[in-house]
């Protein structure tokens, strides 16, 4: 995943929260997965297919999305989309909080910069 000026560290470290978050409202299929999250972070965040589908693979074995493949609406190959398990929803309920309070605690250094 890159940023256009966010330290590779701490782009591993949310990417997660970015993808359960980009299928709170609805399932989506992998290129929608990466246009919702640049788009809702302004392109501040971008990843690739290579980046993406990992991660992914890794949120289905925790139980936390779930894969659907469905026909595609273009008439081209079935797609697979992605839905949040209840267990996803619980926990991108608490890596929401997790953000904010670490958004929280660097508040007073950011006011400073």
């Amino acid at each position: 995943m890159q940023s256009s000026n966010a330290d590779g560290n701490l782009l591993r470290g949310t990417l997660d929260f970015l993808l359960l978050a980009s299928l709170e409202h609805g399932p989506l299929y992998g290129l929608r997965i990466i246009q919702d999250v640049q788009q809702r972070t302004g392109g501040h965040f971008n990843f690739k297919e290579g980046t993406l589908y990992p991660a992914l693979h890794r949120l289905e074995k925790r139980t936390l999305i779930r894969a659907e493949t469905r026909p595609s609406d273009t008439g081209g190959p079935p797609r697979k989309y992605y839905h949040l398990t209840p267990t996803g929803l619980n926990e991108l309920s608490r890596q929401r909080e997790e953000q904010r309070a670490h958004a929280h605690a660097l508040r007073p250094y950011l006011e400073f910069a």
